[in-house]
């Protein structure tokens, strides 16, 4: 099912990509991040994302937004920099990882009521299950990535959020779904912002 929420297009993606490589490059150098003055009406958008960095094929820090709080660039440039530094499952990143960093971006819809579990379907929903003061969420290609089928993933949400691996089966367990704009690129074949400006006003009416 389409999301009304509107879809990025390649010169967009682009733009964030390289949001995300300069602000972390900032960072790493004691520098302060640049303005990026990008005009288009769609990152004054207040979605949810995710910003997911890899090193070497192995995850190197995972941090976002469930839901909008912010306009889109913000939301980028914040979640860069926690992947980066306040992941609490890593160490702070350092100078000589920047260069073998993956940088990948998940632009979020709204979050849906999950009424029947027949409703989810992999590779296009990403999940969060809440019971209590517990809540895990997985991203959809997190169960696209380990070959998951639907009762594994809703396990694994569970698992994710400190629950029984059952737990989604009970009442009083609360499931949403979402899906996810999702794309990536590694730190070398991202366009440095200025450049990214300059290519953007061709990707405009894509």
């Amino acid at each position: 099912m389409e999301t009304e929420e509107k879809r990025l297009n390649d010169g967009q993606k682009q733009i964030l990509l390289s949001v995300a490589k300069e602000t972390i490059k900032a960072r790493l150098n004691d520098k302060s991040i640049p303005e990026f003055g990008f005009e288009d009406e769609i990152f004054q958008e207040k979605r949810g994302a995710f910003v997911t960095l890899h090193k070497s094929g192995n995850l190197r820090g995972c941090i976002g937004y469930i839901q909008g709080l912010k306009p889109m660039l913000q939301t980028i440039e914040k979640m860069a920099i926690s992947a980066s530094f306040k992941d609490p499952r890593f160490p702070a990143l350092q100078k000589e990882e920047f260069s073998k960093l993956n940088i990948e971006i998940s632009m979020l819809t709204p979050l849906t009521e999950v009424n029947d579990v027949k409703e989810i379907e992999v590779g296009r929903d990403g999940l969060i299950i809440k019971q209590g003061f517990r809540q895990g969420l997985l991203l959809p290609q997190v169960a696209v990535e380990n070959n998951w089928e639907r009762v594994e993933f809703l396990q694994n949400t569970c698992r994710k959020a400190g629950l029984p691996v059952q737990a989604w089966r009970d009442s009083a367990t609360e499931i949403k779904k979402f899906s996810a704009q999702v794309f990536a690129a590694d730190v070398a074949e991202i366009l440095d912002t200025d450049e990214a400006r300059n290519r953007f006003s061709s990707h405009m009416r894509e």
